[in-house]
């Protein structure tokens, strides 16, 4: 799993201009754009040259982003990161549980426990990997997920 606490929080998304429900094919086409706006060599000469180290760093950004963006893999944890950023961003936590006190559904491959609300926390087993915070599918309240080492 990449380690994205050691990249600066950047929103990827916005350095591609793009939507994060945006599709892969419709995140490269906007790389493409960008990358060729901003390409050291597509700059004309009689720019100032401040004007020309920000368009480089922009092209450096932008691909980053399509590095993070347009690997399934890597878009996935960033997606997964942003979310868990969102709900932390929310509020406390509201209770910290070990993944073994959630129930198991073995039809959709995922763990679930009740909340007080009437709602229900759940994750699926792939992401019970990689996330550490789960919202109620009806409230605003935010659970911990724990595992045993």
């Amino acid at each position: 799993m990449m380690a994205f606490e050691q990249i600066p929080k950047k929103d990827w998304y916005s350095i591609l201009e793009a939507d994060p429900s945006a599709s892969v094919s419709d995140l490269k086409q906007k790389y493409q754009k960008l990358i060729l706006m901003y390409h050291p060599d597509k700059q004309s000469a009689d720019v100032p040259a401040g004007t020309v180290e920000e368009c480089i760093q922009k092209f450096i950004e932008v691909d980053q982003a399509w590095k993070i963006l347009g690997n399934e893999e890597t878009k996935k944890e960033y997606d997964l990161q942003r979310h868990e950023d969102d709900l932390r961003n929310m509020g406390p936590v509201d209770a910290r549980v070990y993944i073994e006190e959630m129930s198991w559904n073995e039809d959709d491959h995922s763990f679930s426990l009740s909340c007080r609300c009437g709602g229900k926390y759940s994750v699926s087993k792939d992401e019970a990997e990689e996330v550490t915070l789960i919202s109620c599918d009806m409230c605003s309240l935010v659970i911990e997920l724990l595992h045993y080492r």
